[in-house]
C-alpha cells in the first residue's frame, strides 16, 4: 500500500461507467435542432431522435424488458435500427441484431441461442421470420416495422406496428447508465460457415472506446454526413451507430444498396463519409458515367472485409473518394486496424501509393496491441514483410466472449491475446499485411500459395468485376488455385485470357489451373462466401498451364 491508496476511490463525482449511449443525450442536449436522421422525405433532429429513443426503451419496460434481456431486431438500415441501438440498452437489455440474409433455420437458432424476449422485425422479413418463430419453442413478443418505403411483399405478424408500439412509450424515460461498463449491450452472430454461429458478446465499455476511436482514428469532423451502405446488424454498424451520436452526424439511411441510389444520396445529401465492404466500392467504380454526375466533393470511405486490390484503390481515387483500408472482426467490435496513411506517401505515384494504401496497417486509436505473432510459441514474427504469423489482439474493444461457449471462449483468447485466424506479415514499418485465412492458404506441392496475391492479379484485368480463388484438388500437386471470376457487364473473357493474364505477374505454381465465370456468392455485407466456392472447386476439372 502507498500514500495514493487510501482515501482516494472511485466515486460518483469521479467515475461514470463507459456506455455509448450518452452520446444521444449530448447530442440532443447541444445540438438539439441538428438533423439526424434522413429516410426519404423523413427528416429526424437530434432532440427527436432521442425522445423516439427514450419513448423506445418506455415500450419496451412496459412490455417486461430489462436487465440482462435480449431483444432481437431483423431490420435493414431504416430509422428504427438507429432507434434500437440506444433505446435497447437504455433499458439494460442486450441488442441482438440478426443479418437480414440469414435463413429461417439460422435465424431460429440465434433467436433461441439468445434467448430473445422479444423481436422487432421489417415487413420485408415477416416470410422468414414467421418460419423462424415456427421453430422456436418460446413465446417471442413481435412487433412489426412497417417501412413507408417498401412496396413489396410481406405481412404483419406481431401484434403492433413499431411506430404506434413507440407512441405509447414516454420521450421522459428515465434512462441509467449501467451499473457496470462490462455489461453486455450488443450480441452479434458469427457467419456460422461451419457448424452453428458463435454469439459474440460485446460490452459497453468496449462499444464505447471503439465509437470513439473511429472518430479519432478516422479524423471524422463535427456533424459529417454518413451514407448507411454498411448494414447496420453487421457488428452494430461498425460502431458507426454510436459514433455518428458523438460527432452529432447525420444517419442518411439507405434501405438498398444499389448504385443509383449511392450516387443520388451522395449528390443530394453532399455525403462525406461512408464505409464498404469491396464489392461495394466495386459497386460505385463500375457505375455508369451518368450516375456519377454532378458530384464534385470528396467522399471520405472506409473499406472492410476483405483486403481490396490496389486497382480498387486507385479507381477509387481517381473518382475523388479518399479510400481508407481498415481491418477488423466481429469479436472486436468492427474495425480495430486502420491504414493510416503517412505524409510522405503523397509524394509517391498513385500505384505506390495504392499498394501501401492496400495494406491492413497499424492498431486503432484506443486498441490496446495488435501484431502479429507465431501461434505455436506466441512471439512476434521478424518485421521482414516476408514471415508468415497469425494478426492478435489485446485490448480494452475485444469482446467479453462467446455466449455459452467456454471451450471456444478459452481457444480465443489462449497466450493473453484474441487469435483472429488470419494469417499476415510484419512490414519493417510496423504496416500489418494479410496473407490469407488460415483456411484459405493453398499448400500446393508444399508450397504455400496467397489466393489474395493471386486475388489482386486477376483484379487487375480490365473485364473483372469480383474475383476469388480457392484450392481445387489435383491429382499430382494435392491442391492447386481455382479462380471464380464475375465480369463486367457487357463484356467477354475466356479462361485462357485470364490465364495468360495471370502468368505475366506470378510464378507458374500460382497460376490458377482453372477459371469459372459466374456470379459470386455474397454475404449481405459484402464478402465473398469462399466456402460455398470451394465445395463447387471439388468438382471442377484442372487444366494444364
Amino acid at each position: 500500500m502507498n500514500q495514493y491508496d487510501i482515501g482516494l476511490d472511485k466515486n460518483a463525482a469521479n467515475y461514470a461507467p463507459l456506455s455509448p449511449i450518452g452520446f444521444m443525450e449530448r447530442a440532443a442536449s447541444v445540438y438539439p435542432n441538428r438533423l439526424a436522421i434522413v429516410h426519404g422525405d423523413l427528416r429526424v433532429t437530434w432532440k427527436q431522435a432521442y425522445a423516439r429513443a427514450r419513448r423506445l426503451a418506455s415500450a419496451l419496460t412496459r412490455s417486461g424488458v430489462g436487465q440482462g434481456d435480449t431483444v432481437a431486431v431483423m431490420l435493414p438500415n431504416t430509422p428504427p435500427m438507429v432507434d434500437v441501438h440506444f433505446g435497447v440498452p437504455m433499458t439494460g437489455a442486450v441488442l441482438n441484431a440478426l443479418n437480414t440474409r440469414l435463413d429461417a433455420e439460422s435465424i431460429a437458432f440465434n433467436l433461441d441461442h439468445g434467448q430473445a424476449k422479444l423481436v422487432i422485425v421489417d415487413r420485408e422479413f415477416s416470410g422468414v421470420m414467421r418460419a423462424a418463430l415456427a421453430k422456436v419453442n418460446r413465446e417471442i413478443i413481435v412487433i412489426d416495422a412497417d417501412d413507408a418505403l417498401y412496396e413489396g411483399p410481406g405481412e404483419r405478424i406481431g401484434t403492433i406496428e413499431y411506430e404506434d408500439y413507440i407512441a405509447s412509450g414516454s420521450p421522459d424515460f428515465a434512462w441509467s447508465p449501467p451499473s457496470d461498463e462490462w455489461n453486455a449491450i450488443g450480441l452479434n452472430y458469427t457467419s456460422g460457415t461451419t457448424g452453428n454461429p458463435k454469439g459474440v458478446v460485446v460490452h459497453h465499455r468496449g462499444a464505447y472506446l471503439n465509437a470513439v476511436a473511429n472518430v479519432v482514428s478516422w479524423s471524422m469532423p463535427l456533424h459529417p454526413v454518413y451514407l448507411w451502405t454498411l448494414p447496420m446488424f453487421h457488428c452494430n454498424g461498425w460502431c458507426f451507430t454510436w459514433s455518428l451520436a458523438l460527432q452529432t452526424g447525420v444517419n442518411v439511411c439507405l434501405r438498398r444498396v444499389e448504385a443509383k441510389a449511392i450516387w443520388d444520396a451522395i449528390r443530394e445529401h453532399r455525403v462525406t463519409h461512408m464505409c464498404g465492404a469491396p464489392i461495394v466500392q466495386s459497386l460505385i467504380m463500375n457505375a455508369p458515367e451518368a450516375m456519377r454526375e454532378g458530384v464534385t466533393h470528396t467522399v471520405s470511405s472506409l473499406v472492410a472485409g476483405a483486403a481490396p486490390p490496389a486497382s480498387m484503390i486507385e479507381g477509387m481515387e481517381k473518382l475523388g473518394f479518399d479510400l481508407t483500408h481498415i481491418y477488423g472482426m466481429t469479436e472486436t467490435c468492427g474495425p480495430s486496424v486502420a491504414c493510416n496513411k503517412q505524409v510522405e506517401w503523397d509524394a509517391l505515384d498513385i500505384g505506390e501509393r495504392a499498394r501501401l494504401n492496400g495494406r491492413q496497417g497499424v492498431r486503432y486509436a484506443l486498441e490496446e496491441a495488435v501484431t502479429v505473432l507465431d501461434p505455436q510459441t506466441m512471439k512476434p514474427v521478424p518485421a521482414d514483410g516476408e514471415t508468415v504469423g497469425e494478426i492478435m489482439f489485446r485490448g480494452n474493444i475485444s469482446m467479453k466472449g462467446y455466449l455459452k461457449n467456454e471451450k471456444a471462449t478459452q481457444d480465443a483468447f489462449a497466450g493473453g491475446w484474441f487469435h483472429s485466424g488470419d494469417l499476415a506479415v510484419m512490414h519493417p514499418d510496423g504496416y500489418i499485411k494479410i496473407k490469407d485465412r488460415s483456411k484459405d492458404i493453398i499448400i500446393s506441392g508444399g508450397e504455400n500459395i496467397s489466393s489474395i496475391e493471386v486475388e489482386d492479379v486477376l483484379y487487375r484485368h480490365p473485364a473483372v468485376l469480383a474475383a476469388a480463388v480457392v484450392a481445387m484438388p489435383h491429382e499430382r500437386w494435392g491442391e492447386t488455385p481455382c479462380a471464380f471470376d464475375e465480369l463486367k457487364p457487357g463484356v467477354s473473357l475466356t479462361d485462357q485470357d485470364l490465364i495468360t493474364h495471370c502468368k505475366k505477374s506470378l510464378a507458374g505454381f500460382k497460376v490458377p489451373r482453372a477459371v469459372v465465370f459466374a456470379e459470386l456468392p455474397k454475404t449481405s455485407t459484402g464478402k465473398i462466401q469462399k466456402f460455398e466456392l470451394r465445395q463447387r472447386a471439388g468438382s471442377v476439372s484442372a487444366i494444364d498451364v
